[in-house]
């Protein structure tokens, strides 16, 4: 009782000594002083983390209806994921200049590109041109020590989240070599067709949060990907998963790998995503279908999907590079933003995410599916769904939110001092127009909000500090916040 009553008489003599120090310091620092004081006099020594990780199970209920079967698919490898400056270093690179390539010629283009990503902390994908030249780095990547090999590819990595659910059924359709199929779950039912004799590899470069090289500090910890993948490339498997799906039966589907058509020709990838988009449209009616992007460069390649493609998935999920690409390549709100200043601006995310449900989903005058929206970044996610077709939205996004700190730290639950917060303290819900303003409240993580027939659920992300694993948290993120939610019948 003493050390508390002695805690919060310290934290007082301390804000108040602060004020009388300097009274216009920012406003965002003197409302941390004073929501940690009020903390202390409402006798709650809790951190803020384990407040918001205690008031999500709360949160965190089953939707009213569940899945039962969900088919996945079409991208799938076997990632080797190990340090991308030890990589490097064992090609013979040295640390320059960053500078983004849009496709990967060489391992001059490699050593750039991830220089140009490390240094903004930022996550990409790109595709390697030469396979001779690949191939070596592949070889050198897989016999490093500390290389660790890992189901791969956005479509295994959620069907394998979804599969640790043992009440589900999962069907996963993509190019799955031995190894992979080594490494997948037990309850994942892969179609005979799926099946080829190699696996088709991927390389996780990944750096750790402060990390040097030469001049280079990486600002957070986050990963570049790179591969010459010809099979997911092409899509090959999408034929083969849309045809399966008349036996399987499933209440869910979940699409994704239309990113690795980047490595095709130009006339490759329209002549693709026309044949994609008559496959998608075969899908039975009913069955929802989710979309999850992943890193692109090719500006018409992204206009083609949002324009081909959107109408006919009902929810989307994103990070925020993919998001940002998304407006610049469609001209939408704040398209002009080049790059995200540190941790995205809330307001911003919130008007391009409701201008693309308004301008590509479901309104009275369009007949698009789009209905839901699931972006998540480091600090905070936000999820964003017209009104009267899904239900379950809170728990949604604060397991979406619970399972990025737990996967990345590698606990089962939230370890309240391996994490920490990064969300803003306060935002507004738009740049573009009259906006409300948000408080971070640790007590009640979920802020929700309504725009003209679209509501917005967003909650802060617990950040492992020290992360043990980053890939496939975009993937775990999403496929969390599938399986609470729930989608109204139409």
């Amino acid at each position: 009782m003493w050390n508390k009553s002695v805690c919060v008489a310290l934290l007082a003599l301390a804000t108040g000594y602060v004020f009388l120090l300097d009274s216009d310091l920012p406003d965002s620092v003197l409302k941390y002083l004073s929501s940690s004081f009020l903390y202390q006099l409402q006798g709650d020594l809790a951190s803020p983390e384990s407040s918001m990780a205690a008031a999500w199970e709360v949160l965190i209920t089953q939707p009213g209806k569940q899945w039962n079967r969900v088919a996945v698919g079409v991208n799938a490898c076997v990632d080797v994921v190990l340090s991308g400056v030890k990589l490097l270093q064992a090609l013979g690179l040295d640390s320059g200049v960053g500078q983004d390539h849009s496709i990967l010629h060489s391992t001059k283009d490699l050593k750039e590109a991830f220089s140009h990503f490390m240094g903004k902390g930022a996550a990409a994908e790109r595709f390697f041109s030469d396979a001779e030249s690949f191939r070596h780095i592949a070889e050198t990547a897989s016999a490093y020590p500390g290389a660790q090999l890992y189901v791969g590819g956005n479509a295994a990595l959620i069907g394998q989240k979804i599969a640790t659910n043992p009440d589900l059924k999962v069907l996963l359709c993509g190019p799955i070599g031995p190894k992979l199929h080594e490494l997948l779950d037990e309850n994942v039912i892969v179609p005979p067709e799926s099946v080829q004799e190699f696996d088709e590899f991927h390389l996780i470069l990944e750096y750790r949060a402060g990390e040097e090289w030469g001049q280079l500090k990486a600002p957070n910890a986050n990963r570049f990907i790179f591969s010459h993948d010809l099979s997911n490339g092409a899509m090959n498997m999408l034929e083969v998963f849309v045809s399966s799906l008349e036996e399987f039966q499933p209440d869910l589907v979940v699409l994704s790998g239309l990113h690795m058509m980047e490595g095709q020709t130009k006339e490759m990838r329209q002549k693709r995503l026309l044949e994609a988009v008559a496959s998608i449209s075969d899908i039975p009616m009913g069955v929802p279908v989710h979309l999850e992007l992943a890193s692109m460069t090719d500006p018409e390649l992204m206009s083609a999907i949002i324009h081909q493609v959107f109408p006919l998935v009902n929810s989307v999920g994103l990070n925020e590079q993919e998001l940002l690409f998304l407006t610049q390549a469609a001209s939408g709100p704040h398209a002009s933003l080049a790059s995200w200043n540190g941790v995205p601006d809330v307001g911003v995310v919130s008007d391009i995410v409701f201008w693309i449900l308004k301008e590509h989903g479901r309104t009275p005058g369009k007949a698009s599916d789009l209905t839901r929206i699931h972006f998540h970044t480091l600090a905070y996610h936000l999820l964003v769904t017209v009104d009267g077709y899904w239900a379950n939205q809170v728990a949604a996004v604060a397991a979406g939110a619970r399972v990025a700190g737990t996967q990345a730290c590698a606990t089962q639950t939230i370890d309240a001092s391996r994490v920490f917060l990064k969300a803003p303290l306060e935002f507004a819900t738009s740049k573009m127009e009259e906006a409300s303003t948000v408080s971070l409240n640790p007590h009640e993580p979920v802020s929700e909000w309504h725009r003209d027939g679209v509501t917005f659920h967003y909650t802060p992300v617990l950040v492992c500090k020290d992360p043990l694993r980053t890939v496939g948290l975009g993937d775990a993120i999403s496929a969390e916040g599938l399986l609470y939610s729930e989608i109204y019948p139409h």
